[in-house]
């Protein structure tokens, strides 16, 4: 799994409706908006390693200024929203390649697992986009603080 942490002031996603026009469906206010992208080879074991590490990421300032404080610390919560084109790979040509990516089938269970290990495991609020869906997400950006993370690849141990 990869994943792209924003810490933010307030983040916001939205889905088109069969109107044509955007409806909110998840947003969160001071907190993270992840962006988790989930790769083939990845399983429950991914999901509850990703989930620990963004309950437990220290990207909030203490009273000293240190990015010492995870999310609950702080009182925020976490917009998750799924994005397989974090698994695009761009080394050859300049169209990515979704090999790596899982279809939709693998994917949404683990990613439905994340949310509920943050929720269950952790006690975060979370929520979340919509899956196979096209979505619009705003977010107003603190810091910024941008962090990137990938589940250890355990085809390698």
């Amino acid at each position: 799994m990869i994943v792209v942490a924003q810490r933010v002031l307030r983040a916001c996603v939205r889905v088109e409706t069969a109107a044509g026009t955007w409806d909110e469906v998840g947003s969160v206010e001071r907190g993270l908006l992840v962006l988790l992208g989930v790769s083939v080879s990845d399983g429950e074991d991914e999901a509850a390693w990703i989930a620990r590490k963004l309950a437990q990421l220290r990207v909030f300032p203490d009273e000293e200024g240190r990015l010492n404080r995870a999310v609950l610390e702080v009182g925020g919560g976490v917009l998750l929203v799924s994005q397989f084109t974090l698994l695009g790979d761009c080394r050859r040509g300049n169209r990515p390649s979704f090999v790596r990516a899982a279809p939709p089938e693998q994917a949404e269970p683990l990613v439905e697992s994340v949310v509920r290990r943050l929720r269950g495991d952790h006690g975060v609020p979370v929520a979340t986009g919509r899956f196979r869906t096209e979505m619009r997400v705003e977010l107003i950006n603190d810091g910024p603080v941008t962090i990137v993370i990938e589940s250890p690849d355990r085809t390698l141990e």
